[in-house]
């Protein structure tokens, strides 16, 4: 069982951070949640994951941080926003609107990448 407790390496962050800042891209720090999926959240599991503290959720980068961190690697972790999944302003949401915002953030996410890839 691989320690977690630093899974995400500072000196990435950092990196990341100052590649973010030189492309024009704001960026946040905060907890990020798992679920198993494939699926799109209820209203109740929205609060519960927010009471637990979490300000995002997703379905792979965490489990795939894991494997990394297991293997010995050094880890970034990056992640485009694609639903707000507010609770209680929940709309019901298709894998298609998932794509599409994340093919409109696409440029903006190759370009950090690229930068980030630079810098390193």
């Amino acid at each position: 069982f691989p320690d977690m407790s630093t899974a995400y390496d500072a000196g990435l962050l950092k990196v990341g951070q100052a590649a973010a800042k030189e492309v024009g891209i704001d960026t946040f720090k905060g907890v990020h949640s798992a679920i198993s999926g494939p699926y799109y959240l209820s209203k109740a599991e929205l609060r519960m994951i927010r009471k637990f503290g979490a300000d995002t959720v997703g379905m792979s980068t965490i489990p795939e941080t894991i494997v990394a961190v297991h293997g010995g690697m050094k880890v970034l972790g990056i992640s485009c926003i694609t639903d707000m999944a507010i609770p209680d302003e929940l709309e019901p949401l298709t894998h298609e609107h998932v794509v599409a915002i994340a093919a409109k953030v696409r440029p903006k996410f190759i370009t950090l990448v690229s930068k980030i890839i630079e810098k390193l």
